[in-house]
């Protein structure tokens, strides 16, 4: 049984800032990005927590991100709020045009946030979650690099492609799913190549087009998507909705960018907030009860909601004060800071 290591948060957040900023990412970029790592961190998300700092690094180390670049606030009169990130990690530019979107969506009764020229590689729950905490729903779309081959086809068009949704609940955590369209996440198949096991059966194909459980043949080859021609179709819309429509790049363009050079993908980010008061009319409450009384049907079958698991990760965290990760991988990480 492998051992592991108890971090407090502001362990966590402290080592993410000093490996970050020994990769040459600036202050308020490392803090950003160790806030996100942090949280989901206490998620109990291995594959998007401190794991991630070894695609930060490594980012960092290819040569064409900037880690000390000041995101660029663009004016607009309209619901649309466009934010140029300037060739740095998304997060910082997130959290600089976020307070403008709730404000465009509490005026509007929608708005969109369109992220450019970002490089992005962190989960998408903890940016939606920030919206449904003000009280207003949301959804989160990027694509990545071409790893995933489209339903019927022998090599990669895709990204992993994820799409997140948070819908707020009066006195109780939101209603949250965060999902690849890909079957498998990208960094899933690392854990699983780092940890030597095989993967699902229908998750990828090597670089023949023929099916594999080997993660390092599904890393030369190709993901599928979940739900075959659903999961495919899905995936094309968030490339379309995350990279034509904001003047972006799509993944086939992101992966060209990258000359090869590995790190997080280069490309744009869209997020949609709603506000459930203007939509209902000024029902909010009411259809807040509505919504409720679906999720407590569902749970009454013996089902759960999406999140459910880390919701309580999280609370079990928080309440003993911190979280675990493996040991090899704390001590992989530490040996970024040599």
């Amino acid at each position: 049984m492998s051992t592991t290591v108890k971090l407090t948060p502001e362990e966590i957040r402290d080592l993410s800032l000093k490996v970050l900023s020994h990769s040459g990412y600036g202050p308020d970029h490392a803090a950003a990005i160790a806030e996100m790592l942090t949280t989901c961190q206490l998620d109990d998300c291995q594959s998007h927590g401190l794991f991630r700092l070894f695609m930060c690094a490594q980012t960092m180390q290819a040569g064409k991100i900037d880690g000390h670049a000041e995101p660029v606030l663009e004016p607009s009169d309209n619901a649309i709020v466009r934010v140029d990130a300037q060739g740095g990690m998304s997060l910082l530019a997130f959290q600089k045009a976020l307070p403008v979107l709730i404000e465009k969506t509490r005026a509007h009764g929608i708005a969109a946030m369109a992220i450019n020229r970002c490089f992005h590689f962190s989960a998408l729950w903890p940016e939606v979650e920030s919206l449904s905490s003000a009280g207003l729903a949301a959804m989160a779309m990027v694509p990545s690099h071409s790893w995933v081959a489209p339903a019927g086809g022998t090599r990669g068009s895709l990204g992993t492609n994820p799409l997140a949704f948070s819908w707020p609940r009066m006195g109780k955590d939101p209603f949250t799913f965060d999902f690849a369209t890909s079957a498998f996440a990208r960094g899933e198949i690392e854990l699983y190549k780092r940890a030597g096991k095989p993967l699902p059966e229908g998750v990828a194909i090597d670089k023949d087009g023929n099916p594999t459980t080997d993660p390092q043949a599904a890393m030369d080859g190709a993901m599928l998507t979940f739900g075959s021609y659903k999961g495919s179709a899905l995936s094309i819309m968030i490339e379309l909705l995350a990279g034509p429509l904001i003047d972006d790049l799509t993944s086939l363009e992101s992966m060209e960018f990258a000359e090869g050079t590995g790190g997080a993908p280069y490309h744009g980010e869209i997020i949609i907030a709603f506000d459930p008061n203007q939509f209902s009319g000024g029902k909010a409450e009411a259809n807040d009860a509505r919504a409720e009384r679906l999720f407590a049907d569902i749970l009454d079958q013996g089902a759960r909601l999406p999140s459910q698991r880390r919701f309580a990760a999280r609370a079990q965290n928080h309440q003993r004060g911190y979280a675990e990760i493996p040991e090899q991988l704390h001590t992989d990480l530490l040996a970024l800071l040599v």
